[in-house]
Protein backbone atom coordinates (compact mmCIF):
# COMPACT_ATOMS: atom_id res chain seq x y z
CA UNK A 1 0.00 0.00 0.00
CA UNK A 2 1.36 3.65 -0.92
CA UNK A 3 2.23 5.63 2.14
CA UNK A 4 -0.33 8.53 3.18
CA UNK A 5 0.77 11.75 1.45
CA UNK A 6 1.14 14.59 4.02
CA UNK A 7 1.20 18.35 2.82
CA UNK A 8 0.23 21.89 4.39
CA UNK A 9 -2.30 24.24 2.81
CA UNK A 10 -1.86 28.05 3.56
CA UNK A 11 -4.30 30.80 2.30
CA UNK A 12 -1.70 33.50 3.04
CA UNK A 13 -3.98 34.96 5.63
CA UNK A 14 -2.40 38.24 6.78
CA UNK A 15 -0.71 38.05 9.56
CA UNK A 16 0.94 40.53 12.26
CA UNK A 17 3.78 42.35 13.56
CA UNK A 18 5.67 42.16 16.58
CA UNK A 19 3.57 45.85 17.59
CA UNK A 20 0.66 43.97 16.67
CA UNK A 21 0.08 45.98 13.03
CA UNK A 22 -1.05 43.98 9.95
CA UNK A 23 1.94 43.39 7.96
CA UNK A 24 1.80 44.87 4.03
CA UNK A 25 0.58 42.06 1.76
CA UNK A 26 3.51 41.87 -0.31
CA UNK A 27 5.59 40.72 3.00
CA UNK A 28 2.76 37.85 3.92
CA UNK A 29 3.34 36.63 0.08
CA UNK A 30 7.56 36.51 0.69
CA UNK A 31 6.46 34.56 4.00
CA UNK A 32 4.58 32.28 2.17
CA UNK A 33 7.62 31.48 -0.12
CA UNK A 34 9.78 31.10 2.68
CA UNK A 35 7.16 28.77 4.49
CA UNK A 36 7.25 26.57 1.36
CA UNK A 37 10.55 26.23 0.77
CA UNK A 38 11.40 24.60 4.73
CA UNK A 39 8.34 22.77 4.37
CA UNK A 40 10.45 21.20 1.42
CA UNK A 41 13.57 20.46 2.91
CA UNK A 42 11.55 18.95 5.83
CA UNK A 43 10.24 16.07 3.51
CA UNK A 44 6.60 17.31 3.31
CA UNK A 45 4.86 16.37 0.24
CA UNK A 46 2.51 18.46 -0.90
CA UNK A 47 1.91 22.87 -0.36
CA UNK A 48 -1.46 24.01 -1.67
CA UNK A 49 -1.79 27.69 -1.57
CA UNK A 50 -5.24 29.36 -1.75
CA UNK A 51 -6.78 32.00 -3.95
CA UNK A 52 -8.74 34.80 -2.03
CA UNK A 53 -9.52 38.52 -3.11
CA UNK A 54 -10.28 39.69 0.05
CA UNK A 55 -8.01 42.28 2.53
CA UNK A 56 -7.68 39.67 5.38
CA UNK A 57 -5.33 36.93 2.67
CA UNK A 58 -2.48 38.14 0.78
CA UNK A 59 -2.86 35.48 -2.44
CA UNK A 60 -5.35 36.37 -5.34
CA UNK A 61 -2.78 34.25 -7.75
CA UNK A 62 -1.53 31.18 -6.04
CA UNK A 63 0.17 30.44 -9.67
CA UNK A 64 2.37 33.29 -9.31
CA UNK A 65 3.36 32.42 -5.68
CA UNK A 66 3.79 28.38 -6.23
CA UNK A 67 6.10 29.28 -9.48
CA UNK A 68 8.51 31.44 -6.98
CA UNK A 69 7.93 28.19 -4.56
CA UNK A 70 8.85 25.69 -7.34
CA UNK A 71 12.57 28.16 -8.18
CA UNK A 72 13.41 27.22 -4.78
CA UNK A 73 12.42 24.01 -3.82
CA UNK A 74 13.48 20.01 -5.42
CA UNK A 75 10.50 17.73 -4.16
CA UNK A 76 7.17 19.39 -2.87
CA UNK A 77 4.52 19.20 -5.20
CA UNK A 78 2.95 22.94 -5.40
CA UNK A 79 -0.73 23.34 -6.08
CA UNK A 80 -4.14 25.80 -5.44
CA UNK A 81 -6.18 24.91 -2.23
CA UNK A 82 -8.57 26.09 -4.21
CA UNK A 83 -8.86 27.67 -7.69
CA UNK A 84 -11.67 29.05 -7.64
CA UNK A 85 -12.49 28.24 -11.47
CA UNK A 86 -16.38 29.56 -11.62
CA UNK A 87 -14.69 33.05 -11.99
CA UNK A 88 -11.67 31.77 -13.65
CA UNK A 89 -11.13 30.66 -17.98
CA UNK A 90 -10.52 27.21 -17.91
CA UNK A 91 -8.01 27.80 -20.74
CA UNK A 92 -6.48 30.30 -18.82
CA UNK A 93 -6.43 27.97 -15.65
CA UNK A 94 -4.86 25.50 -17.79
CA UNK A 95 -1.79 27.20 -19.38
CA UNK A 96 -1.08 28.82 -16.23
CA UNK A 97 -0.67 25.17 -14.23
CA UNK A 98 0.65 23.40 -17.06
CA UNK A 99 3.66 26.30 -16.91
CA UNK A 100 4.00 25.82 -13.33
CA UNK A 101 4.42 22.07 -14.12
CA UNK A 102 7.09 22.98 -16.81
CA UNK A 103 8.78 24.95 -14.45
CA UNK A 104 8.67 22.47 -11.55
CA UNK A 105 9.87 19.74 -14.00
CA UNK A 106 6.54 18.10 -13.43
CA UNK A 107 5.50 18.65 -9.46
CA UNK A 108 2.06 20.46 -10.29
CA UNK A 109 -1.83 20.15 -9.00
CA UNK A 110 -4.42 21.96 -9.32
CA UNK A 111 -7.52 21.81 -7.10
CA UNK A 112 -11.01 23.04 -8.73
CA UNK A 113 -13.60 24.51 -6.57
CA UNK A 114 -16.63 26.76 -6.43
CA UNK A 115 -14.90 28.90 -3.86
CA UNK A 116 -16.68 29.50 -0.17
CA UNK A 117 -15.85 33.09 -0.69
CA UNK A 118 -17.52 34.82 -3.24
CA UNK A 119 -15.39 38.36 -3.84
CA UNK A 120 -14.36 37.43 -7.02
CA UNK A 121 -17.52 37.03 -8.96
CA UNK A 122 -18.22 40.91 -8.80
CA UNK A 123 -14.77 41.33 -8.96
CA UNK A 124 -14.51 39.85 -12.61
CA UNK A 125 -18.04 40.39 -13.49
CA UNK A 126 -19.93 36.86 -12.90
CA UNK A 127 -23.60 36.71 -11.61
CA UNK A 128 -23.64 35.05 -8.44
CA UNK A 129 -27.07 33.53 -9.77
CA UNK A 130 -24.88 31.89 -12.21
CA UNK A 131 -22.18 30.21 -9.27
CA UNK A 132 -23.72 26.62 -9.95
CA UNK A 133 -23.97 26.85 -13.82
CA UNK A 134 -20.72 28.39 -14.22
CA UNK A 135 -18.80 25.80 -12.36
CA UNK A 136 -20.35 22.96 -13.64
CA UNK A 137 -19.74 24.39 -17.72
CA UNK A 138 -16.06 25.57 -17.18
CA UNK A 139 -15.66 22.16 -15.27
CA UNK A 140 -16.55 20.57 -18.21
CA UNK A 141 -14.35 22.64 -20.57
CA UNK A 142 -11.34 22.05 -17.71
CA UNK A 143 -12.16 18.43 -18.21
CA UNK A 144 -12.16 18.31 -22.11
CA UNK A 145 -8.65 20.29 -22.31
CA UNK A 146 -7.12 17.59 -19.61
CA UNK A 147 -8.09 15.17 -22.26
CA UNK A 148 -7.06 17.03 -24.92
CA UNK A 149 -3.67 17.50 -23.51
CA UNK A 150 -3.32 13.55 -22.16
CA UNK A 151 -4.13 12.50 -26.18
CA UNK A 152 -2.87 15.46 -28.26
CA UNK A 153 -6.36 16.36 -29.87
CA UNK A 154 -7.66 19.80 -30.30
CA UNK A 155 -10.39 20.71 -28.14
CA UNK A 156 -14.20 20.93 -29.82
CA UNK A 157 -16.28 22.68 -26.91
CA UNK A 158 -19.90 24.56 -26.61
CA UNK A 159 -21.02 26.29 -23.65
CA UNK A 160 -23.44 29.29 -22.79
CA UNK A 161 -20.65 30.79 -20.34
CA UNK A 162 -18.20 31.35 -22.36
CA UNK A 163 -17.43 31.27 -26.50
CA UNK A 164 -16.91 28.26 -27.92
CA UNK A 165 -13.80 26.30 -28.87
CA UNK A 166 -13.64 24.86 -32.38
CA UNK A 167 -11.14 22.21 -32.86
CA UNK A 168 -8.26 24.69 -31.08
CA UNK A 169 -5.43 23.71 -28.87
CA UNK A 170 -4.15 25.26 -25.25
CA UNK A 171 -0.29 25.49 -25.15
CA UNK A 172 1.79 24.99 -23.38
CA UNK A 173 0.84 21.52 -23.06
CA UNK A 174 2.04 19.25 -19.93
CA UNK A 175 5.28 17.64 -20.72
CA UNK A 176 4.10 13.99 -20.08
CA UNK A 177 0.33 14.25 -20.86
CA UNK A 178 -1.06 14.68 -17.71
CA UNK A 179 -2.00 17.49 -15.40
CA UNK A 180 -2.40 16.10 -11.61
CA UNK A 181 -6.43 17.78 -10.90
CA UNK A 182 -8.58 17.50 -8.12
CA UNK A 183 -11.94 18.45 -7.18
CA UNK A 184 -12.61 20.39 -4.03
CA UNK A 185 -15.99 19.37 -2.24
CA UNK A 186 -17.00 21.12 1.27
CA UNK A 187 -20.12 18.28 1.50
CA UNK A 188 -22.75 18.29 -0.72
CA UNK A 189 -23.64 14.56 -2.11
CA UNK A 190 -24.07 16.87 -5.95
CA UNK A 191 -20.52 17.72 -5.59
CA UNK A 192 -19.42 14.05 -4.55
CA UNK A 193 -21.23 12.97 -7.53
CA UNK A 194 -19.49 15.85 -9.71
CA UNK A 195 -15.99 14.63 -9.19
CA UNK A 196 -16.89 10.64 -9.99
CA UNK A 197 -18.74 11.84 -13.04
CA UNK A 198 -15.38 13.60 -14.26
CA UNK A 199 -13.08 11.01 -12.77
CA UNK A 200 -11.08 13.31 -10.89
CA UNK A 201 -9.43 12.59 -7.28
CA UNK A 202 -11.59 14.52 -4.72
CA UNK A 203 -10.17 16.67 -1.66
CA UNK A 204 -12.54 16.92 1.00
CA UNK A 205 -12.72 20.15 3.17
CA UNK A 206 -13.49 18.77 6.63
CA UNK A 207 -13.14 22.09 8.27
CA UNK A 208 -15.60 21.48 11.40
CA UNK A 209 -17.32 18.57 13.20
CA UNK A 210 -16.32 14.82 13.19
CA UNK A 211 -14.36 13.69 10.14
CA UNK A 212 -16.15 10.47 10.00
CA UNK A 213 -19.55 12.02 9.46
CA UNK A 214 -17.66 12.51 5.91
CA UNK A 215 -17.94 8.66 5.09
CA UNK A 216 -21.24 8.54 3.43
CA UNK A 217 -19.61 10.77 0.92
CA UNK A 218 -16.34 8.84 0.52
CA UNK A 219 -18.62 5.18 0.54
CA UNK A 220 -20.81 7.21 -2.40
CA UNK A 221 -17.36 8.18 -4.11
CA UNK A 222 -16.37 4.96 -4.93
CA UNK A 223 -20.02 3.77 -5.77
CA UNK A 224 -20.53 6.14 -8.22
CA UNK A 225 -16.81 5.41 -10.08
CA UNK A 226 -17.51 2.25 -10.06
CA UNK A 227 -20.80 2.68 -11.47
CA UNK A 228 -18.87 4.69 -14.24
CA UNK A 229 -16.05 1.74 -14.90
CA UNK A 230 -13.52 4.66 -13.69
CA UNK A 231 -10.44 2.87 -11.49
CA UNK A 232 -10.13 3.50 -7.91
CA UNK A 233 -8.95 7.30 -7.54
CA UNK A 234 -7.49 8.91 -4.50
CA UNK A 235 -9.51 10.75 -2.01
CA UNK A 236 -7.84 13.52 0.43
CA UNK A 237 -8.42 15.31 3.24
CA UNK A 238 -7.89 19.06 3.86
CA UNK A 239 -8.50 20.11 7.44
CA UNK A 240 -7.12 22.97 9.77
CA UNK A 241 -4.44 22.38 12.77
CA UNK A 242 -1.75 23.91 14.45
CA UNK A 243 1.34 21.94 16.33
CA UNK A 244 3.60 23.30 19.54
CA UNK A 245 6.06 21.86 21.83
CA UNK A 246 3.01 20.66 24.14
CA UNK A 247 -0.56 20.68 23.67
CA UNK A 248 -1.34 23.65 26.41
CA UNK A 249 1.15 25.77 24.30
CA UNK A 250 -0.54 24.76 21.16
CA UNK A 251 -3.72 25.99 21.98
CA UNK A 252 -2.73 29.12 23.92
CA UNK A 253 -0.84 30.30 20.40
CA UNK A 254 -3.66 29.58 18.61
CA UNK A 255 -7.09 30.61 20.21
CA UNK A 256 -6.55 34.39 19.94
CA UNK A 257 -6.25 34.38 16.35
CA UNK A 258 -8.38 31.53 15.25
CA UNK A 259 -11.54 33.51 17.46
CA UNK A 260 -10.41 36.39 15.77
CA UNK A 261 -10.43 34.80 12.13
CA UNK A 262 -13.59 32.79 12.89
CA UNK A 263 -15.86 35.68 14.53
CA UNK A 264 -15.12 38.05 11.55
CA UNK A 265 -15.62 35.53 8.77
CA UNK A 266 -19.18 33.77 10.81
CA UNK A 267 -20.04 37.46 11.03
CA UNK A 268 -20.44 37.97 7.13
CA UNK A 269 -21.96 34.21 7.48
CA UNK A 270 -24.19 35.32 10.03
CA UNK A 271 -23.15 32.89 12.61
CA UNK A 272 -22.96 33.27 15.90
CA UNK A 273 -19.41 34.06 18.03
CA UNK A 274 -17.57 31.03 18.62
CA UNK A 275 -16.37 30.12 22.16
CA UNK A 276 -13.44 28.28 24.25
CA UNK A 277 -16.06 26.00 24.67
CA UNK A 278 -16.40 25.35 20.97
CA UNK A 279 -13.01 25.61 20.28
CA UNK A 280 -11.80 22.70 22.67
CA UNK A 281 -15.06 20.33 21.34
CA UNK A 282 -13.26 20.32 17.89
CA UNK A 283 -9.82 19.71 19.09
CA UNK A 284 -10.91 17.18 21.23
CA UNK A 285 -13.43 15.49 18.74
CA UNK A 286 -14.30 17.56 15.65
CA UNK A 287 -11.67 18.97 12.84
CA UNK A 288 -9.02 20.55 14.47
CA UNK A 289 -5.37 19.12 14.80
CA UNK A 290 -4.06 20.92 17.16
CA UNK A 291 -1.22 20.06 19.99
CA UNK A 292 1.84 18.19 20.31
CA UNK A 293 3.40 16.22 17.43
CA UNK A 294 2.35 13.21 19.23
CA UNK A 295 -1.07 14.80 19.57
CA UNK A 296 -1.60 15.66 16.08
CA UNK A 297 -0.19 12.69 14.74
CA UNK A 298 -2.11 10.14 16.92
CA UNK A 299 -5.42 12.26 15.38
CA UNK A 300 -4.32 12.88 11.81
CA UNK A 301 -3.42 9.09 12.01
CA UNK A 302 -7.27 8.02 13.34
CA UNK A 303 -8.78 10.35 10.52
CA UNK A 304 -6.67 8.40 7.53
CA UNK A 305 -7.77 5.25 9.60
CA UNK A 306 -11.51 6.17 9.52
CA UNK A 307 -11.70 7.74 6.34
CA UNK A 308 -9.20 5.16 3.65
CA UNK A 309 -7.78 8.43 2.35
CA UNK A 310 -4.62 8.96 0.37
CA UNK A 311 -3.46 12.34 1.62
CA UNK A 312 -4.18 14.48 4.40
CA UNK A 313 -3.15 18.14 4.21
CA UNK A 314 -3.34 20.46 7.44
CA UNK A 315 -4.26 24.34 7.15
CA UNK A 316 -1.46 25.31 9.09
CA UNK A 317 -2.17 29.13 8.58
CA UNK A 318 -4.71 31.05 11.06
CA UNK A 319 -5.80 34.52 10.88
CA UNK A 320 -3.00 36.89 12.28
CA UNK A 321 -0.98 33.69 13.98
CA UNK A 322 2.62 35.32 13.45
CA UNK A 323 5.07 33.97 10.62
CA UNK A 324 7.63 32.41 13.19
CA UNK A 325 4.92 30.55 14.49
CA UNK A 326 4.03 29.28 11.39
CA UNK A 327 7.71 28.11 10.79
CA UNK A 328 7.70 25.87 13.75
CA UNK A 329 4.68 24.54 12.96
CA UNK A 330 5.93 23.38 9.94
CA UNK A 331 9.32 22.19 11.41
CA UNK A 332 7.16 20.07 13.94
CA UNK A 333 5.02 19.04 10.73
CA UNK A 334 7.95 17.76 8.85
CA UNK A 335 10.20 16.43 11.70
CA UNK A 336 7.76 14.69 13.65
CA UNK A 337 4.39 14.39 12.83
CA UNK A 338 5.09 13.34 9.52
CA UNK A 339 7.28 9.99 10.50
CA UNK A 340 5.18 9.32 13.50
CA UNK A 341 1.53 9.33 11.61
CA UNK A 342 3.41 6.77 8.47
CA UNK A 343 4.96 4.95 11.80
CA UNK A 344 1.29 4.22 13.35
CA UNK A 345 -0.09 3.39 10.17
CA UNK A 346 2.47 1.21 9.47
CA UNK A 347 1.87 -0.70 12.63
CA UNK A 348 -2.00 -0.88 11.53
CA UNK A 349 -0.63 -2.78 8.72
CA UNK A 350 1.84 -4.79 10.36
CA UNK A 351 -0.64 -6.03 12.87
CA UNK A 352 -3.22 -6.61 10.15
CA UNK A 353 -0.64 -9.08 8.39
CA UNK A 354 -0.33 -11.13 11.48
CA UNK A 355 -3.72 -11.76 12.53
CA UNK A 356 -4.13 -12.99 8.65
Amino acid sequence: MKPLELGLDTFGDVTRSADGKPLPHARVIRDVVAEAVLADELGVDFIGVGEHHRSDFAVSSPEMVLAAIASRTQRIHLGSAVTVLSSDDPVRVFQRFSTLDAISNGRAEVILGRGSFTESFPLFGYPLEEYEKLFEEKLSLFAALLEADRTGDPVTWRGTTRAPLAGLRAFPPTEHGRLTTWIGVGGSPESVLRAANYKLPMMLAIIGGDPRRFMPYIQLYKQALAQRGAPTLPIGVHSPGHIAETDAQAREQLWPAYRDMRNRIGAERGWGPTSPAEFEREIEAGSLYVGSPETVARKIAATARALGVERFDMKYSAGWLAHDKLLRCIEFYGRDVIPRVRELLAGDTTAAAVMN
